[in-house]
């Protein structure tokens, strides 16, 4: 998946993976790479594919871009590899919104 507008734009429904804000939220790309998570390092004039974006509200999403970015995620104690993995599960396997929803049977 290099470009999903449809994950994108559900992305910026979810709350931000820092301060929960739910009003301003952006879809923030990571740049840097990691080897254990299969995330290749993504240059300058490169855009990363979708799969590696985490909401962030516009606050914390222009920090991330000011600093290290490493250090940015270090600072809050979150690992952004392991936190797009789970928002990618969230999308695939969006839970039931009542838990005892049925699935309406297919005629």
């Amino acid at each position: 998946m290099r470009d999903d507008p449809a994950y994108l734009a559900w992305l910026r429904t979810q709350p931000c993976v820092i301060c929960r804000d739910n009003v301003h939220v952006e879809a923030a790309h990571l740049r840097v790479g990691s080897i254990n998570d299969g995330k290749p390092y993504t240059g300058m004039q490169e855009k990363p594919s979708d799969r590696w974006a985490l909401p962030l509200c516009s606050k914390h999403h222009r920090e991330q871009h000011s600093m290290n970015e490493l250090e940015f995620w270090a600072s809050y104690n979150i690992n952004p590899f392991e936190q797009c993995q789970k928002h990618q599960v969230k999308v695939r396997n969006p839970m039931p919104k009542f838990p005892f929803e049925k699935r309406k049977k297919e005629e």
